[in-house]
Parts: structure tokens; sequence; C-alpha cells
């Protein structure tokens, strides 16, 4: 049971923008705020943590809003929007047993009434490197859907998860720079026992993949642990992970960097203090993103060479 609602009780299934905002109307946010969750559906243990958190941000009288969505603005030529998978009804059980008042679930058309849109959001420089070099025009995609869900549902507070955390940057960032009365507020990564991060995409993986995509959590641990010590600075902590990636030659890396978690900038050589080793590699045909919060040291004297001010593209030359 949640916050004294039935566990189980339906949501409301919004399918149109009329549907959802009549559904919208009926929700007082003089009796609680309203919070919206946004996916792509196939939710999963991550998603029900962020439902989860939506609902305690709620309160007793608030209302959580989910929407589930397949943006075809965010995939590329060649991505895997036609198999995204799609699974509306035990997507609905989980909104319920997580106390969500409302899902919207439209289609591409009723997103997108006009066709593709001609104008989008620019995600500036921060939407270019890592993710956004890798996947042209992703952030875009992203924000653009984001913006336009905001509008929608007009959330006092929207939710998202830390594993995507280039994505959660800018989003931030677009709250600011819009000036968007919204609050943005993140959830940690949820993990499998295994230690790989939950993700819609995981299914994707065979045994002999997922036992390859291991490596991935495998080596950002391991440049955890070394900024743990107290003495390892960017480019310690960096050199740590590549090597476990190295040792896994069935692991195709697009990149692996220390980063600022608000910019997505280079940390500089002896700069200390809140960082994210961030990484991106495929296993068989299934491509996974993931990272984990550092405290780096200032650097020791003689330090090795500073990997972590390389470009995102750098580790796609060595593996």
């Amino acid at each position: 049971m949640s916050e004294g609602r039935p566990a189980a009780s339906p949501p409301l299934l919004a399918r149109t923008r009329a549907e959802l905002a009549a559904a919208r109307a009926g929700l007082d946010p003089r009796t609680g705020p309203v919070v919206l969750v946004p996916t792509m559906g196939a939710l999963h243990v991550g998603h029900e943590r962020l439902l989860r958190a939506a609902r305690t941000l709620a309160g007793p009288r608030g209302s959580v809003v989910v929407s589930i969505f397949v943006n075809p603005l965010q995939f590329g030529p060649g991505e895997d929007l036609d198999r995204y998978p799609q699974t509306l009804d035990e997507d609905l059980a989980r909104c319920a047993r997580a106390g969500a008042q409302l899902v919207f679930a439209p289609s591409a058309t009723e997103m997108y009434p006009g066709g593709k849109p001609e104008v989008t959001v620019d995600p500036g420089p921060m939407g270019q490197v890592f993710e956004g070099q890798f996947r042209p025009g992703f952030f875009g995609g992203v924000l653009t859907v984001v913006l336009k869900l905001f509008h929608l549902t007009r959330p006092a507070t929207a939710v998202f998860g830390q594993k995507d955390a280039q994505q959660l940057a800018l989003v931030r960032r677009m709250v600011t720079d819009v000036n968007l009365d919204i609050t943005i507020e993140s959830v940690p990564t949820v993990r499998d026992a295994d230690g790989l991060a939950t993700s819609s995409r995981n299914r994707y993986l065979s045994a002999a993949d997922r036992a390859v995509a291991l490596t991935l959590p495998r080596a950002l641990r391991a440049g955890q642990a070394r900024a743990a010590e107290g003495f390892g600075d960017a480019a310690a902590v960096l050199a740590v992970a590549r090597e476990v990636l190295a040792a896994e030659p069935a692991l195709a890396v697009d990149y692996a960097a220390v980063v600022d978690p608000g910019t997505f900038g280079p940390v500089g050589p002896g700069q200390a203090g809140p960082a994210l080793l961030v990484a991106a590699a495929k296993a068989g045909g299934t491509r996974l993103i993931d990272n984990v919060p550092v405290v780096l040291a200032a650097a020791a004297a003689g330090p090795p060479r500073d990997a972590a001010t390389e470009g995102p593209g750098a580790d796609a030359a060595r593996h």
C-alpha cells in the first residue's frame, strides 16, 4: 500500500492530448504536488524506484503522472526503434502498484501531429559530447519531447534516473535556461544482483553478452575504489577503469572519462572534489551506458599522463 492508497488501484490511462488535459484538470495542485516520471515504457525495477520516489515526493494527497512514449526523435538510423520493447499492460500494473494516478501513453502522431517537428530544442555544447557524439541528434530529441511533456502535464516536480547522467544534466540545464518552474529530482542507479545497471535494453543480452557486459560496471567500480583510497586524481581513476575495460576484448568501448557532473566538461589535472566516471560500450549488439560518482583527490607528485582530458572517442581506437 502506498501513502494510504490501494496498491493495485489502476491509474487512469490517457492516450490523447485531449484525454490528458481532461484528466490533468482533475488533479488539484492545492491538495498536493503533481510529480511526473517520464519513461519510454518497458518498465523494470529501476523504473519502480523512480515511481516510489515520485510517490514519496507527491505525498499522501499529491499525484504521480507517468508518461510512456517511445520517442522516435531520439533514435538514429540503424538504432533499435522498431524493436524497442513495448509492454503497456505490464507497465500499467507496475504503475498501479506504485500508486500512480495517471498514465499518458500517446502515439507518435499524437505527440507530433505535424510530423517531425521543425522547431526543436538545441542541447548546446554539452549535448555534442559523449552520448551526443556517438548518437548525433539524440539529446535534441530527448529535450524536445521532455519539454513537450512538461507543457502537457504541468508537473511541480519531475523525476529522472542518475544512470542517464548526461540526460539528467541537460534536463536540469534546460529547466534553468528556459525558466521552467519545475524541480528536477534524481534517483540513484538501480543495479541487478550481478552489478549490471538496470535497463530496458538488458533483455537483448544473451548469457554470453551479459558476461561481457559485466566488465562495464566492474571497471567503474575499480575506478571508484581507486578514488575512495583518497589519493586518486582523475587520471589515476580513469587509468584503473580503462585497464579493466581493455582486459575484455569482446567489449567494444565507445568512451570512458571522468567528467564534471553538472557540465560534462573535463576534469583538469589536480582538480579535486565530486565527479562522475562515465562509460559506454557495446556487448554483442547491445549498447549500454553506465556511470558512478567519485570524489577525486588532488594529484600526487609525478602524476600519470592526464588521460581524463582525452576526447570521448579516444577509447574507440583502443578497443
